[in-house]
């Protein structure tokens, strides 16, 4: 039986969460910017399908960037030198959102919901979820966002209208993390694009014990803006 979380509940600890489906470790509770950040610390995430309840994860292996280890193939070096882009950070939180949540290769609907995009806007108000955006002659064709806590980043979607708008988006971000000393990046789930870009699994073991070193450091709270150049 997956445990049920009533409301002041502490989640369960991490061993008790399923093999498969892999991560899976509680339902219930609530989206409020209390708990979201109560699980995020932990390493925990929710992931669920509109009309279900809430459900929560902890996958291991763990999906994991090291800012360090970011790679860019030569057609995105390019892309990225062309600068017929710009980039902008906090400035369509919820617009990305909701991007990311339109269907994508044939599949009917997302996760991402209307109750989504609610609590993840409260984070966004707070200065603990932002969104980094590619726009092109004013239009947003791309951009990811995710939740900071200390100088750890966690990933939560990203979505494209243009050929490598989001891959902009994350190379952008990456590199300033990387200035801005965050140690890693969550990525949750293995995906090939992802592992394109440099991400790599790790045990959640380890992920945890990383994540309770980078969450106590000094954040970068409110909204953000980037100081890099892509092209040095």
């Amino acid at each position: 039986m997956i445990p049920w979380l009533r409301p002041g509940a502490a989640f369960p600890p991490l061993l008790k969460a399923m093999q498969d489906p892999n991560g899976l470790l509680a339902a219930g509770g609530d989206l409020s910017a209390e708990r979201l950040v109560e699980a995020y610390r932990q390493g925990i995430f929710p992931w669920f399908n509109p009309g279900e309840p809430i459900l929560w994860w902890s996958p291991d292996p763990r999906m994991v960037l090291f800012p360090a280890e970011l790679k860019v193939s030569r057609s995105l070096r390019k892309t990225l030198k062309k600068h017929d882009y710009e980039v902008r950070v906090d400035t369509a939180f919820a617009p990305v959102m909701r991007n990311c949540a339109k269907p994508r290769d044939g599949q009917p609907g997302t996760w991402i919901s209307d109750e989504m995009v609610a609590a993840y806007s409260c984070l966004h108000a707070q200065g603990i979820a932002h969104s980094v955006e590619t726009w092109r002659d004013g239009e947003l064709t791309g951009g990811l966002y995710g939740v900071a806590l200390g100088r750890m980043f966690y990933g939560e979607s990203m979505f494209s209208r243009a050929t490598d708008a989001s891959k902009i988006a994350f190379v952008h971000l990456v590199r300033q993390l990387e200035r801005w000393g965050f140690g890693m990046i969550d990525c949750q789930m293995k995906t090939s694009h992802l592992a394109s870009l440099g991400a790599r699994e790790i045990p959640r073991a380890e992920f945890v014990q990383r994540l309770g070193q980078l969450i106590e450091l000094p954040p970068e709270t409110g909204r953000w803006q980037f100081d890099h150049d892509l092209t040095e």
